[in-house]
């Protein structure tokens, strides 16, 4: 059963306050989800066989097919989340009333010296939490 003009347009409406409010929720929400399965299941296997190969390389006392066991479950394991694909991002901006999005226009570099570094804003979380307990 096809939604009403009414209902589509509140749900247009909804759709865009939460654009507006978290934008990085939308974003989430509108991804397609799509993991590479295959990539998993195949490493899953290997990380089988090669903790089969270390178990019987211990209980032969063979000490270089417990090294090659180790090493084929620690590929497996590297080849499944070295490529993992990159999350699309969305565009970045406010989104305005009208629903479309404003773009930034300047990105400051990550680290610069205007203290808008990771470190920074951890440091000075750490001085407000301190402030707050005095």
């Amino acid at each position: 059963m096809p939604l009403s003009e009414y209902e589509q347009r509140v749900l247009e409406q909804m759709e865009r306050a939460l654009t507006s409010d978290d934008p990085r929720l939308a974003n989430t929400l509108q991804s397609s989800g799509h993991r590479p399965v295959m990539r998993y299941v195949i490493a899953g296997i290997g990380l089988v066989v090669g903790l089969l190969v270390l178990v019987l390389g211990a209980a032969n006392s063979n000490v270089w097919l417990g090294v090659v066991g180790f090493a084929v479950m620690f590929g497996a394991v590297g080849w499944a989340f070295a490529f993992a694909p990159r999350a699309k991002r969305g565009p970045e901006g406010v989104v305005g009333a009208d629903g479309n999005v404003n773009a930034r226009t300047s990105h400051p570099a990550k680290g610069a010296a205007n203290g808008s570094g990771f470190m920074s804003r951890l440091e000075a979380r750490w001085d407000r939490r301190r402030e707050q307990g005095r």
